[in-house]
């Protein structure tokens, strides 16, 4: 069987990839203490698992609407005005099975061979493997420690050319827990605004801010035509398994991704969209039960990672990540997480597994219970000591 040369442009997401080796070793009896995979480790509300078992009951097992049923694009488009302050209409929203959809749709839509697109690296790796796919150039731009892992807007500016089709942004970030400060967002919009470049803002985070409120770049002036709005129910409802997701946009671009959409998946589960449907509309003490509980262990966790002679970790901001440099540690980011899986039992991510400036650091996901954390702790700080000798 011969491939088309596409496929061999596309990336992965190497969490997935650590996982399935941390469960070869669970399988031959060893012991691993999972931090590599970005998932909530609560279960999904029970309000919500209700009303997808009553959906279902009242027959909510056939095709919908490819863009969404109507009843939950008006409560998504009520909630994204609520929470970004910007006007929003049902039309602009197109419902996906996981926020993903969008991310890829919206590259598809926009971009194509010559053209390039500006993405924040170290960031999630799905944005420079569909970039590769539809054959543009894809543009990074460094999140820096020293900036509080925001990015530079000078060289923002400087990396836009006529060729600039789209710029992403990750806000709170994955994989440094970073935030875009409103500055920023004003001073890239006004970027955006001045050369009519689009900007996908992935807010799949935007309910797990520490500290404040998440701000989107929807709200500035000039934006509400350009942005693409990317969240979803996962992160901040625990609904990973139920892949539900949804992109808000201009009512001509929503048009060309219900397009993609019917070529791709035809709709999205409706006894699923249901479930969304209730998690908008119902108790949101869940939620802040889950990110008071997220808070306690980045606090913890941060702070034993800080306490390992050779590391320094940032305290993140958002998320559930904690990004720790390891420069002090005489490896490659990859040795030293592999090192971590084989002789330490602690499953984890390169920091260059989200791009080349991730080199020098490591991504953990504080999302397991404090128990976990601590003996996470005890066995990074025995590898970290062995490979410092």
């Amino acid at each position: 069987m011969q491939f088309a040369d596409r496929m061999s442009r596309l990336g992965t997401e190497s969490a997935f990839e650590v996982l399935v080796r941390a469960r070869a070793l669970e399988a031959q009896g060893r012991d691993v203490v999972h931090l590599e995979i970005g998932e909530p480790d609560f279960d999904t509300p029970q309000h919500i698992v209700e009303a997808g078992k009553e959906a279902l009951d009242q027959g909510f097992t056939h095709y919908g609407p490819t863009a969404g049923l109507p009843e939950f694009r008006e409560a998504i488009a009520q909630y994204v005005a609520h929470t970004r302050d910007i006007a929003v209409k049902p039309e602009q929203v197109v419902v996906t099975p996981g926020a993903k959809p969008i991310m890829f749709y919206a590259v598809l839509a926009l971009a194509q061979a010559g053209d390039e697109v500006i993405y924040p690296n170290p960031g999630f790796p799905i944005y420079e493997s569909v970039i590769r796919f539809v054959e543009a150039t894809p543009v990074p731009i460094t999140l820096r420690e020293e900036r509080g892992f925001s990015l530079d807007v000078e060289e923002l500016r400087s990396l836009v050319t006529d060729r600039t089709r789209l710029i992403i942004l990750n806000s709170p970030q994955n994989p440094t827990g970073g935030i875009l400060p409103p500055e920023d967002l004003q001073a890239i919009a006004e970027i955006a605004v001045q050369h009519g470049i689009p900007v996908l803002a992935d807010e799949i985070y935007s309910r797990l801010v520490y500290d404040g409120v998440c701000h989107s770049i929807t709200a500035y002036e000039g934006m509400q035509d350009l942005a693409i709005i990317l969240d979803g129910f996962s992160k901040t409802y625990a609904m990973t398994g139920w892949r539900l997701g949804y992109g808000v946009m201009s009512e001509a671009l929503a048009k060309q991704m219900t397009l993609l959409a019917v070529n791709s998946n035809s709709c999205t589960a409706t006894f699923v969209q249901r479930a969304g449907l209730a998690a908008l509309q119902g108790p949101q003490e869940p939620v802040e039960a889950m990110l008071a509980e997220f808070r306690r262990r980045r606090d913890f966790f941060v702070a034993g990672l800080n306490d390992i002679p050779g590391l320094t970790c940032a305290m993140p901001r958002g998320a559930f990540y904690a990004f720790p440099n390891i420069s002090e540690v005489s490896r490659s980011a990859s040795e030293m997480a592999d090192f971590m899986l084989q002789e330490g039992g602690v499953a984890c991510l390169a920091g260059s597994d989200f791009g080349v400036y991730g080199e020098g650091y490591l991504r953990f996901s504080y999302a397991n219970s404090l128990e976990n954390l601590s003996r996470a702790l005890e066995r990074i700080a025995d590898c970290v000591a062995k490979l410092r000798g």
